[in-house]
């Protein structure tokens, strides 16, 4: 371990909430205060853990058994499920495989008493308007009246405006969910990437338990994102960190251990959830597991890639918000 990482996790450690399984049943159902999260005590609360990846390519771990051996050795408190909406393979073209991969880890995470992201992992969700709304509709039928259930109704948006994009597509989806669950919390992702977080917050949308998505891969984020995360909560805006990485944007990389320890700083000072990318043995840097390793659940250290080893040791020593 680096010595500032060490460091900061020390400093982080003496902060940071014991939160376990039973996460769901102490906390209750989340919802925006201010510019945080908070639990049915009206106190912050802020969760830690990993993310699936995309539910078309690593879908054997869209399981019970995984989501398990997450909370079981990893401590984790939150997972995210990231159904996979892609232009030629996916949700969109086999919605009932899709969807019960979805179901499966969101009833496991309710099993575990632990919260869960009901990702709809997309960067076009502008153009697939209906189906994430009758998805979402199906969700919300099923599991509104769950208080572990998040939903993420946009992954990453690109280039496009806040305002006139997908400001107006989070609205229509934001409407039919409330149809059927009106107290759940939904984060909405921003434009870049869901790095435009400060947009969002001079725009913000009506209805009062909405956050909004920050994401960050430690070695190409920094400061200048920081920054704009900082200029989003000065203005009143809650935000969840839905998805992070320790290495480069582009998912591969050397993991950046100091700029890791800098987020880390700022997710604590501003008591932040967040949900690491990915569980996935894909031959890449932010992979939890070695490419060699075909087992959904019960893994070594052995079988952990760098990433995965210092994230579990992250999140087992309890260093979160």
């Amino acid at each position: 371990m680096k010595p500032l990482l060490a460091l900061t996790l020390g400093f982080l450690g003496l902060f940071s909430a014991t939160l376990s399984a039973g996460v769901v049943t102490e906390n209750g159902r989340l919802r925006v205060e201010g510019n945080r999260i908070v639990g049915s005590h009206g106190d912050p609360v802020a969760v830690a853990g990993v993310s699936h990846f995309w539910s078309q390519w690593m879908g054997q771990y869209y399981t019970r058994e995984t989501v398990d051996w997450l909370v079981e050795d990893w401590n984790i408190t939150l997972t995210r499920a990231a159904l996979g909406v892609h232009p030629d393979e996916g949700y969109q073209q086999s919605p009932q495989r899709e969807f019960k991969k979805v179901q499966a880890v969101v009833d496991a995470a309710i099993a575990n008493d632990v919260y869960v992201l009901i990702d709809w992992h997309d960067h076009h969700a502008e153009n697939n308007l209906s189906d994430a709304i009758a998805f979402f509709t199906v969700m919300a039928q099923i599991y509104g009246d769950q208080p572990h259930v998040i939903y993420e109704i946009y992954n990453e948006p690109l280039k496009v405006s806040w305002s006139k994009v997908v400001k107006p597509y989070a609205e229509k989806v934001i409407e039919a969910i409330r149809k059927h669950d009106p107290d759940n919390l939904i984060v909405v992702g921003t434009p870049y990437w869901s790095q435009r977080v400060d947009e969002a917050a001079a725009d913000p949308i009506d209805d009062p338990n909405v956050a909004y998505s920050l994401h960050f891969y430690a070695g190409t984020h920094g400061d200048d994102l920081r920054a704009r995360a900082t200029q989003a909560l000065e203005m009143g805006v809650a935000l969840m960190v839905t998805e992070w990485g320790t290495v480069n944007a582009n998912g591969d990389g050397d993991l950046a251990y100091d700029s890791v320890a800098e987020w880390m700083d700022f997710i604590a000072t501003n008591q932040l959830s967040h949900a690491a990318w990915a569980v996935s043995n894909k031959n890449e840097g932010a992979a939890i597991l070695k490419p060699h390793v075909t087992t959904i659940s019960g893994w070594t250290e052995d079988d952990l890639t760098e990433s995965g080893l210092f994230l579990r040791n992250l999140l087992r020593e309890g260093v979160r918000p």
